[in-house]
């Protein structure tokens, strides 16, 4: 049953519904051609008004809080943008996207950022809190990507470990490409999206504190390069918008198997699983014309 405190979390944080906070940031050539080394591509095909790769948004406006606003798991402390949900564990569990523009590198933007909604629900670990987020992202004031955001709160873990949960099976794929989950490339994506989440690089507090085996991989890092995968077989048609879940942690040290469908009119699914061969993200792509 749920704890008789846990019973009104969502009721309790109700009035941060329609919170919003607005940041600038620039798309700069630097930090577009550190992500493209990251990614093992030609960094200097990226100039001064380049077209950015649609998904690569997620490197830009970054929560940069200071060193005292820190929570004890790396994360920005509860309770200035994100309601203080009395749970001490979260993470980033899916999106929904739409391309309505492009970034180029230049550009100077602004993403407003507001909590649309919050919602608890009973899982088998315990109370989960399910935060959705709407960010839109806009150059001269027309936007040029719309994201929902979801994040969960979970308690203190308990019982078998994390990485013991059911997944569900891959699927047959048209495709397969298959990645070393190393520490650099996840300490490199963390440096670039500027994510300090103790989880991805303090082995001690993960296994200790959170429960998993080892760091995990960086669930966004997960996404990114299972739609990079995707874009390749596209035949350079325009992403449109894209709808992505994390299903199963990945823990750094293991491999990524990337594999998607075939391109079917104007849709694209891929997915990412463990070298065993359980299912950790699944991610739709909806494309345009060429």
């Amino acid at each position: 049953m749920t704890a008789p405190q846990d019973q009104d979390i969502a009721a309790r944080f109700s009035d941060w519904i329609g919170r919003s906070i607005s940041v600038d940031d620039e798309i700069t050539l630097p930090a577009v051609r550190r992500m493209a080394a990251m990614l093992d591509q030609d960094e200097s095909q990226y100039r001064h008004g380049s077209v950015i790769p649609p998904h690569w948004y997620s490197m830009f406006f970054t929560a940069n809080a200071r060193r005292s606003q820190i929570g004890h798991d790396g994360h920005p402390r509860k309770g200035d943008f994100l309601p203080p949900i009395p749970l001490p564990r979260r993470m980033f569990v899916g999106r929904k996207v739409s391309f309505p523009g492009v970034l180029r590198v230049g550009d100077r933007a602004c993403k407003r950022s507001e909590i649309a909604r919050i919602e608890q629900k009973q899982g088998r670990s315990g109370t989960l809190v399910f935060l959705t987020v709407r960010h839109t992202i806009e150059v001269d004031g027309k936007p040029a990507v719309v994201e929902q955001q979801e994040v969960v709160y979970r308690g203190a873990p308990t019982g078998a470990s994390q990485s013991d949960k059911a997944a569900e099976p891959a699927r047959e794929a048209a495709w397969t490409e298959s990645f070393d989950m190393d520490p650099v490339t996840v300490f490199r994506y963390s440096a670039l999206t500027w994510n300090g989440h103790r989880i991805h690089y303090d082995a001690d507090y993960a296994r200790n504190e959170e429960g998993y085996p080892g760091c995990v991989m960086n669930g966004a890092l997960t996404l990114h390069l299972a739609i990079e995968e995707a874009l390749k077989r596209a035949g350079g048609r325009r992403l449109d918008s894209l709808t992505a879940r994390l299903v199963k942690p990945l823990f750094v040290g293991g491999k990524l198997v990337v594999s998607g469908s075939a391109l079917d009119g104007d849709t694209l699914d891929v997915w990412a699983s463990d070298d065993a061969g359980n299912q950790a993200a699944v991610c739709t792509l909806k494309f345009g014309a060429a």
